[in-house]
């Protein structure tokens, strides 16, 4: 991929039930310029004709079917399918405009990882949004900034897009893996832009927010649930915050037992090779470690300077141990080593 003026951009719609929300949408992507891409179309399983509205109206629209349920496992099936350079989330219901598009690409090319829309920035609103979730989705806000030292104005938003180099930082369910026999897998179900967001800022990325206008639903009805969707969102903020805990533990951990290893010169230590004329013992008196990383001839040539003490010559080395046949005994060990393979 690349991250240039000039990137591929993919755009991941996912669909149950939108035949005729799509007949507006898709035509209207398309005719974004620079125009896009790719446009794919992720259907969960639509008894309304979506896939075939979808065909019917852009020819060359690539459609895939979702391998489990949920709007998480539809994004990521989307994103596996991406071949751009960068990915656009964009609703189905139409009410996202498509003319924002080239905003969010900007966002990304001016040096952002992740743009997140807003619709809280100036610049942003909506025509759908009521008092209550807009009360509610502060407060959430609020939670999540708190939690990932963020400074997000739209936590629930889903108009967003990425570099698609940072997907293995997003770490979703594998898209192959088996259903669960009840419930769905982590990640799967609407719980995905708050997971994103979560993992994003985890990760330390930089997150760029971009301003954008929701419009309303054009045709059918929204499947938000205030005070439900709500729970869910306070719930995966408390996972996602959780995990975030033990990645730093685990990193923390690889890092002091790096250092651990490493002595103060900046040469691991490692183990001593085992001498056979010694009875296991080690060669040259121990470990290769700082300040005691032998470069000189084994058969007394003169030191050379040492890499870990800048020009001080080292001493030279101790003479080998010589078995009764008179042969040096690390010749012996690769003979011995010969031998044997």
């Amino acid at each position: 991929m690349q991250r240039n003026g000039n990137p591929r951009v993919s755009v991941v719609v996912p669909t149950r039930n939108e035949a005729r929300n799509l007949e507006v949408v898709l035509p209207a992507i398309a005719a974004v310029r620079p125009a896009v891409h790719e446009i794919i179309v992720v259907d969960g399983n639509s008894v309304d004709g979506t896939v075939e509205a979808a065909q019917r109206v852009l020819p060359w629209v690539k459609v895939i079917t979702q391998t489990r349920k949920g709007k998480g496992n539809a994004m990521a099936c989307g994103f596996a399918a991406a071949t751009g350079d960068l990915i656009v989330m964009f609703d189905a219901d139409g009410s996202a405009d498509p003319a924002e598009i080239p905003a969010f690409v900007r966002a990304l090319i001016d040096g952002a990882d992740f743009a997140k829309g807003s619709r809280f920035v100036r610049g942003g609103g909506s025509d759908d949004i009521t008092l209550l979730r807009k009360t509610g989705n502060a407060g959430l806000n609020g939670v999540a900034n708190a939690l990932f030292g963020t400074s997000y104005t739209d936590l629930c938003y889903g108009y967003n897009a990425f570099w698609i180099d940072i997907l293995p930082v997003l770490d979703l369910p594998p898209i192959d893996a088996p259903a669960p026999p009840e419930g769905m897998l982590w990640g799967d179900g609407f719980e995905i832009e708050t997971v994103l967001n979560c993992r994003v800022a985890a990760a330390g990325l930089k997150i760029t927010e971009v301003p954008s206008m929701e419009r309303e639903r054009i045709f059918g009805q929204s499947n938000l649930r205030t005070f439900a969707d709500g729970t869910r969102v306070l719930r995966t903020l408390a996972a996602e915050r959780r995990r975030a805990l033990r990645g730093r533990a685990e990193k923390v951990q690889v890092e002091e037992q790096a250092r651990a290893l490493t002595p103060a010169g900046g040469i691991p230590v490692v183990p001593p090779l085992a001498d056979p004329a010694s009875n296991g013992g080690p060669i040259n008196g121990g470990p290769i470690g700082a300040g005691s990383l032998s470069t000189g001839s084994l058969n007394g040539a003169a030191p050379v300077a040492d890499p870990v003490n800048g020009r001080r010559p080292m001493p030279p080395p101790r003479p080998a141990p010589v078995d009764r046949e008179g042969r040096d005994s690390v010749a012996l060990r690769f003979a011995l080593e010969e031998e044997a393979s």
